[in-house]
């Protein structure tokens, strides 16, 4: 789980990585819930809510937004 404050300490560039990669996974983890191969589907939600995060820090950094 990430927490929004060490997202904060990031640089852009590497919150956009963090992003890619975390779609990523929420698609194979998709993929596995589909075809039933699923190991762990708490990861699922768990990915969501980073991905909200990552989002999250990525909109209060674009508005210039200093917490």
């Amino acid at each position: 789980m990430l927490k929004a404050a060490e997202l904060r300490q990031k640089a852009p560039d590497q919150l956009d990585t963090m992003l890619l990669d975390l779609l990523r996974e929420q698609f194979n983890l998709r993929m596995q819930s589909g075809t039933g191969q699923m190991t762990r589907p708490s990861r699922m939600r768990s990915v969501k809510r980073d991905i909200a995060r990552v989002k999250t820090v990525l909109r209060e950094i674009q508005l210039g937004k200093k917490s």
